[in-house]
Order: structure tokens, then C-alpha cells, then sequence
């Protein structure tokens, strides 16, 4: 069992972060924030994947007034993304964000970041200072010769000083890179020196191809050590695939269950049924289901059932026919072709028990 790491708990809006609190997943709507309609409409549907705080980029004026209005029909906790301009973060604060995350290489001086914590303070909002490997200060990139992990823990810790020296503990604390290593480096090195909650992530990791892979294996190897209490899986198009994948990582660790697990064999020379197709339908059909359930869809009637013997219920298919299980158990065998109808009225028939033993 995977022992996390202990810090301190702040909450974004209702959703509570760190201490003992779940791993939150976090997106980051791609619309432009000025048009307040088209940005509360994929808020909506990320909010409908599961994703439970959303931040949104601020570029300009326009923008953090646009905010007044989805923070207020947001039905889930909106975070501002501040670059370049502190007077934004104000101008956000006042449209009633539940959270800040500025970039402290470019914000300006310990002035504007002192300005922004006097108006978050009162409001209780926290902070989240992301140090990213490609806006490092200056002198830090002269001292270090390159973004070394050192580089980034020291510039996320001459903010967090500023914070402290002001009282304010309502923080958390991201440092990534698109590199995998140098991104480990720097959250082990900081989650060794603070206890405050951590934001992790692979920036710019790439497609949706590549950029699964970088973030599968920076971000569960960090989660696999105890590191990181929010997530988010950045990925080159729609963000709802940041929201599906951060929650497949989660539950590949044991940590969090959301929606439906699919459980599905390699193919192999046993193999006599078009598997592929047949867990692609799976897939399809499971998609849009919210209830956890563990589904088999299994190559081989020989070993199929014995393999997922752990899984809520499966299929595992033969020559023109296959099996119905349920936790290894042979239900039925069925005709190729009413496999999958087959397995969803099983699907019905557990979800339905289990309905009924709530009540």
C-alpha cells in the first residue's frame, strides 16, 4: 500500500487538498476565458468526467472579469493562472476565484507578489507557486548553468519565503519540466524540505500519444513514492482526455476508484476471436459510465476466467463463442455475437444489486 506523503491541508473552493484528502484531478479549460459561455460549457463537461478543480488561463483584463461569471455558475472550484501581470491576480481575486497559481518568474518583484497575498489573505484563497523549468529567473539559470533541480526548489522557495514572511501557510507548490527525471529530481528534493501540498504534473509533456506515456511515468512514479496531492495530466487537445487519464493513473495505483476499470488480455496465438474489436466495443460502451466496476474482456476460455478471477465481471471469448463470468466464475456460454449484450446485462444486474444493498 502506497504511504503518502504527509503535509499540511489547504481546500480550493469545497475540494480539500492534502493531508489526508484524496489526490484531486485537475484540468485546464483551452477556451478563451473572455467568452465566459463557451468556457462554463467545457467547465461542465469536465466536471461530468470527474475533474474537481479547474483552472483557467487569465492573459488579460478581459479575462479576469470574465471570471465574476464562471465562478459563479462553475459547479466546481476555478483556479486562475496568472503570468506576467499581478494586477490580473487582483482583478481575479475580486471575480471570486477560489484559487491563484502564479509563475514566480515572471510575476515581477517580492512587491507584486506581496500585493496579491494581502488580497488573497482575507478571502482565505490559496496560492499555488508553479515553477516552471522554462521561466526560470536569470540568475538562477547563471548560477546553475541549466534548469537543474536545484534551480527550481531554490526559485519556489525564494516565494514561498515571501509567503511566510507574511504569514500566509495557504499553499501549494508545483516545479515541472517536460523532462521526466529532472521533474522527479526537483519533487523529491522539495517534498524532502516542506510539508506543503504538492501540484504534479509533466509540462508540455506532448500529444495524446506521447504525452500519456511522459506523464504516466513521471507522475505515477511520484505518486508511487507518496509525492503529490493534486494532479494534472497535460496534454496537446481536449482536456478531457487530462481528466480521464489523471484518473486511470490514479486508479492504476490504487488511488482513487471513479468509473469503470477495463481489464483486457495481450493477444496471443490462443487467441480466436477478434479481441481487439471486441474490448474496443467494451471500451465504448463503458465510457461514459460514472460507477466503479472492474470489466474482463478476456482472450482465452481456457485460462480468461482464472486470469481475472479478481474482476467484477468478464467475457472471454473462443471459436465463435465465448464465456460470461463473474469474479471467475462461469455464468454462461454464449454465442459470439451476444457477447457484449451479454456482459452489460450482467453489468445491469451487479449495479442494480448493488443498488439495492445501499438501501
Amino acid at each position: 500500500m502506497i504511504q503518502r506523503r504527509k503535509t499540511r491541508q489547504i481546500q480550493v473552493g469545497g475540494v480539500k487538498i492534502g493531508g489526508d484528502a484524496p489526490v484531486a484531478v485537475q484540468s485546464m479549460t483551452n477556451t478563451k476565458t473572455q467568452d465566459a459561455a463557451a468556457t462554463l460549457a467545457q467547465i461542465r463537461k469536465l466536471a461530468d468526467l470527474g475533474c474537481d478543480i479547474i483552472r483557467c488561463a487569465v492573459p488579460d483584463m478581459d479575462a479576469a472579469l470574465a471570471l465574476k461569471e464562471i465562478t459563479a455558475r462553475s459547479p466546481i472550484p476555478v483556479i486562475a493562472d496568472i503570468h506576467f501581470d499581478y494586477r490580473l491576480a487582483l482583478q481575479a481575486l475580486e471575480s471570486g476565484v477560489d484559487g491563484l497559481r502564479l509563475n514566480p518568474g515572471n510575476i515581477g518583484g517580492s512587491e507584486n507578489v506581496r500585493a496579491v497575498v494581502e488580497a488573497a489573505k482575507p478571502r482565505q484563497v490559496p496560492i499555488r507557486i508553479g515553477v516552471n523549468a522554462g521561466s526560470l529567473p536569470k540568475d538562477l539559470l547563471e548560477k546553475y548553468g541549466h534548469p537543474a533541480a536545484e534551480a527550481l526548489v531554490e526559485a519556489a522557495w525564494r516565494h514561498i519565503r515571501i509567503l511566510e514572511e507574511m504569514d500566509y501557510g495557504n499553499i501549494k507548490v508545483s516545479l515541472k519540466c517536460h523532462d521526466v527525471p529532472l521533474t522527479l529530481d526537483a519533487y523529491r528534493l522539495l517534498a524532502g524540505q516542506c510539508d506543503y501540498p504538492l501540484h504534479v504534473g509533466i509540462t508540455e509533456a506532448g500529444t495524446v500519444h506521447s504525452g500519456l506515456i511522459k506523464s504516466a511515468v513521471g507522475i505515477g512514479t511520484l505518486l508511487a513514492e507518496g509525492i503529490g496531492d493534486t494532479i494534472r495530466v497535460s496534454l496537446t487537445g481536449d482536456p478531457a482526455e487530462e481528466v480521464k487519464a489523471g484518473f486511470e493513473i490514479l486508479k492504476a495505483l490504487g488511488l482513487r476508484q471513479h468509473g469503470p476499470t477495463l481489464i483486457s488480455c495481450p493477444t496471443c496465438g490462443r487467441t480466436s476471436i477478434n479481441l481487439e474489436k471486441l474490448a474496443a466495443q467494451v471500451e465504448q460502451r463503458l465510457a461514459d459510465m460514472p460507477e466503479p466496476i472492474s470489466v474482463a474482456v478476456m482472450g482465452c476460455v481456457v485460462n480468461g476466467p482464472g486470469e481475472a478471477r479478481e474482476a467484477d465481471v468478464g467475457i472471454a471469448g473462443g471459436k465463435g463463442e465465448g464465456l460470461v463470468f463473474r469474479k471467475g466464475e462461469i455464468l454462461k456460454k454464449v454465442p459470439e455475437e451476444e457477447l457484449v449484450p451479454s456482459l452489460f446485462a450482467e453489468i445491469d444486474k451487479i449495479l442494480e444489486e448493488r443498488k439495492k444493498s445501499e438501501c
